[in-house]
C-alpha cells in the first residue's frame, strides 16, 4: 500500500498516541492479490484440464484383430503390422486374436469380441462390418490332368466337360467349394453330379500324389506358393497341365457382385513350357480389413493411415503387404467403407484440433462468461457490506469536526473507540474483498486526519487549566438543558 498501514493499526484499539506502545497487527491480504491468485489457479487448471484431455484423446488405443487359421500369410501380416505399430509407437496398436478362418473370424466380430477382422468377400459379411482395406486378391484358379483320374487319358478342356469327373479343391473351407458350385452352376453343370474332395491347404502337394481326381481348384493370390505347389504336384507324372478358362467371367461377377473378372498372367507358375502358357481368364475376390460399425472414426482413421504408412516398410518381408488397397469408397460398395476410412482415403482426416477446437473455443467462452458472472455476482452479494463501510467513512469525517471542538478528553476518548470500532469493520470488509486496496487507502487518509484532529485537540485540552475545561464542561451542559 502507498501508506504504511502500520501507523494506521499503531493509533487503533488503545487511543495512545505512542506507535511503540502497541504491536502491529499483521495486515490484511489484498483482494487483488486474491483474486490474481484465484485467476492463476483457474487459468492452470483450464490448461491442465486441456492438457489432460490432449493425454486422454491421444492415448494408445488397443485394437482386437480376428484373423486365421493359423500360419495362414493373412496371419503373418497381422503379426508384421503389430510388430511394426508396436515399433513406431503408433496411436493405435494391434492384438491379434488366432481363429479357425474368415467364417470364425466374421462371427468374433459379429458379436462384439473383436474391433477388426479379416474376411473374404465371398462369404456372409456381418450387419455391423465396414470396410478399411483391401488385403489382397484371390484368383481362382482351375486346371485338369490326363491319365490320372479314373477315366485314364481322358482329357478336360472346358469347365462344362467336368460333370460326373472328380475334383479336388485346395483348403478345408467350405467358401471354396461354394465358389466352385457357382461355376459349375455358370456353366451348366450340376455341382450334384460332380464329386468333390478337399485337401489342407497347408498339406496340398502331399495329399494331392495319393488322390486320383481329374481337375482341381485353388484360391489365392496371382503369385500364390500354395498354388504353384499344388500345380506342380499334380502334373508331376504327367506332364503339362490344362488350365480351364472361366470365360463367362463378368456374366459371373454381374450375378455374383462380390466376384470379379481377371486374368492369370502368362508363365504365372513357373515350369517349361510357360505355366500357363496364354494369359487365362478367370474371377477374384478379396479379402478385406473390415471393422465394427461402432469403431470411432478418428480411430479409425488412424488405423488406415498407419496402414497404409507402413507398407511399403513391410514388402522386403512380406510381399503380400503390397497388395494392400484402399476400400472401394462408393456407395454401391459390396462392403460400405467406414467413415474413418473413407475420411482418410478422401483426404479429409480431421486433426484434434479441427475436430475439437470448437469445443475448447466455446468452453473457453463459457468459462469466460462464467467468471465475469461470478464476480459480478460476488460484488452484487458485497454492496450492502461495501455500502455500510461508506458510511462509516462519512462517519469518521463527521467525528473530525466534532474532535477539533471537544471540550474534554472523555469526549475524544470516546470518538477514539468508535474510531476503532469503524476500523475493525473495514479491516474486514477489506478481508472480505467488498472494498479495494484504493478505497482503503482512501480510509487510511481519513483515518490519520481524525487522529491528528484528536491529538492537537488533547494537546491543546492539556494545556489549558483544570478549572476553565470543567467550566466549559458545565456551559456546554447548561447549553444542552
Amino acid at each position: 500500500m502507498k501508506l504504511s498501514l502500520k501507523r494506521l493499526f499503531g493509533r487503533s484499539m488503545t487511543g495512545g498516541l505512542d506507535l511503540a506502545e502497541t504491536p502491529s497487527p499483521p495486515s490484511p491480504r489484498s483482494a487483488a492479490r486474491r483474486t490474481a491468485l484465484v485467476t492463476l489457479a483457474l487459468v492452470l487448471a483450464i490448461v491442465g484440464a486441456l492438457v489432460g484431455g490432449y493425454y486422454f484423446a491421444m492415448r494408445p488405443v488397443i485394437l482386437k484383430v480376428a484373423v486365421g487359421p493359423a500360419n495362414s500369410d493373412d496371419v503373418k501380416v497381422v503379426q508384421a503390422l503389430t510388430q511394426a505399430f508396436a515399433q513406431n509407437k503408433s496411436y493405435v496398436r494391434l492384438r491379434p486374436i488366432q481363429t479357425d478362418g474368415a467364417t470364425a473370424s466374421a462371427a468374433l466380430l459379429a458379436e462384439g469380441k473383436a474391433d477388426l477382422a479379416i474376411v473374404r468377400g465371398d462369404l456372409d459379411v456381418p450387419k455391423n462390418a465396414q470396410a478399411v482395406a483391401t488385403l489382397r486378391k484371390n484368383v481362382v484358379v482351375l486346371w485338369s490332368v490326363s491319365g490320372k483320374g479314373r477315366k485314364k487319358g481322358a482329357k478336360i478342356t472346358k469347365i462344362a466337360q467336368l460333370a460326373g469327373h472328380r475334383v479336388g479343391v485346395v483348403g478345408r473351407t467350405q467358401a471354396n467349394v461354394n465358389l466352385l458350385k457357382v461355376v459349375l452352376q455358370q456353366y451348366g453343370v450340376d455341382p450334384a453330379k460332380v464329386e468333390i474332395v478337399q485337401f489342407p491347404a497347408n498339406e496340398a502337394a502331399e495329399a494331392i500324389r495319393t488322390q486320383k481326381v481329374d481337375a482341381y481348384l485353388a484360391a489365392g493370390p496371382v503369385n500364390s506358393k500354395i498354388t504353384a505347389e499344388a500345380i506342380a504336384a499334380s502334373t508331376k507324372d504327367v506332364g503339362t497341365p490344362t488350365f480351364l478358362a472361366i470365360d463367362s467371367a463378368d456374366a459371373i461377377a454381374q450375378n455374383h457382385p462380390v466376384y470379379e473378372a481377371a486374368e492369370i498372367p502368362a508363365g504365372t507358375y513357373g515350369g517349361s513350357p510357360d505355366r500357363p502358357d496364354d494369359e487365362v481368364k478367370t474371377i477374384s475376390f478379396s479379402h478385406h480389413i473390415v471393422a465394427r460399425k461402432a469403431l470411432s472414426e478418428t480411430t479409425v482413421a488412424a488405423f488406415t493411415r498407419q496402414l497404409f504408412a507402413v507398407r511399403q516398410q513391410l514388402v522386403t518381408e512380406f510381399p503380400l503387404a503390397a497388395k494392400i488397397e484402399t476400400p472401394d469408397t462408393d456407395k454401391d460398395a459390396v462392403i460400405p467403407v467406414h467413415p474413418g476410412a473413407a475420411a482418410f482415403v478422401d483426404g479429409e482426416e480431421k486433426t484434434f484440433l479441427d475436430k475439437y477446437s470448437d469445443y475448447i473455443w466455446w468452453s473457453l467462452m463459457a468459462l469466460s462468461a462464467m467468471g465475469s458472472l461470478g464476480a459480478w455476482f460476488a460484488g452484487y452479494l458485497k454492496k450492502d457490506e461495501r455500502n455500510t463501510n461508506s458510511h462509516l467513512r462519512e462517519r469518521l469525517f463527521d467525528m473530525i469536526a466534532v474532535a477539533r471542538k471537544s471540550e474534554t478528553t472523555e469526549e475524544l476518548d470516546q470518538m477514539q473507540t468508535e474510531a476503532d470500532e469503524i476500523l475493525r469493520d473495514t479491516l474486514h470488509c477489506f478481508d472480505h474483498g467488498a472494498i479495494e486496496e484504493s478505497a482503503l487507502t482512501a480510509f487510511n487518509i481519513v483515518l490519520e486526519q481524525f487522529h491528528a484532529a484528536v491529538a492537537d485537540r488533547k494537546a491543546v485540552l492539556f494545556s489549558l487549566p483544570q478549572n476553565l475545561q470543567r467550566a466549559g464542561a458545565q456551559f456546554r451542559a447548561a447549553g444542552n438543558a
